[in-house]
């Protein structure tokens, strides 16, 4: 299997190793780190609920140019199961995934995390994207899925009208914690302006 490889850059590096120092000098490393893992945002769910076919791969990878971020590993659990956090970013099990069509593909990532894992700084720069900015799901059919940054919020942990699809679009949406307490999600959301390669590139050409 292919190893994808993160780039980051040093401002990253550098800013999160100092906030690093920080919360270990205040003695709250601990606590920062037990919020990021606690349970998030509920879900929204019906009867419609998005389901992926028992035969389809469901991981995916996430590349954000304005992040240095390429090649991050994004696998689908329940929103209870926060294992995925640790291997790169969790997909939101039941909110869609970005081969359906009019779905709010919904991922969450560390704001810090843990140093020496891929789950640390994935989603530090999260509040640096601005509208029109790049965020690119690649599935393992090999369709990439490009959105365009549209709009950015604060949210409650319990606000979980965020997961739900937004009218008239297919969306992707970012999810971390708010710093410094952890207390609130910033959410990001993009919405799919091209598909290309792979076996769904002629599908969308198809239904569009």
């Amino acid at each position: 299997m292919r190893r994808f490889k993160r780039r980051r850059s040093p401002r990253r590096v550098g800013s999160g190793f100092a906030l690093l120092v920080v919360f270990v000098g205040l003695g709250l490393l601990g606590y920062s780190l037990w919020s990021e893992v606690a349970p998030m945002l509920q879900v929204y769910t019906d009867s419609e609920e998005s389901v992926a076919p028992a035969d389809r791969n469901t991981t995916m990878t996430l590349a954000i140019p304005k992040m240095d971020l390429d090649g991050i590993e994004v696998r689908s659990t329940p929103v209870s199961d926060s294992s995925a956090l640790d291997t790169g970013a969790q997909h939101v099990e039941g909110t869609g995934f970005p081969w359906e069509q009019g779905t709010n593909t919904y991922i969450a990532g560390h704001r810090i995390g843990y140093p020496g894992t891929d789950s640390y700084l994935v989603f530090y720069d999260l509040d640096a994207l601005e509208n029109g900015d790049e965020v690119i799901l690649t599935d393992t059919d090999g369709t990439k899925y490009t959105y365009s940054v549209f709009t950015s919020f604060t949210v409650n942990p319990s606000d979980y009208y965020v997961t739900e699809p937004v009218p008239g679009k297919s969306v992707v949406s970012l999810q971390t914690c708010t710093l410094p307490d952890y207390s609130q999600r910033y959410v990001v959301q993009a919405e799919l302006v091209d598909v290309s390669g792979g076996e769904m590139q002629a599908q969308y050409q198809y239904e569009s």
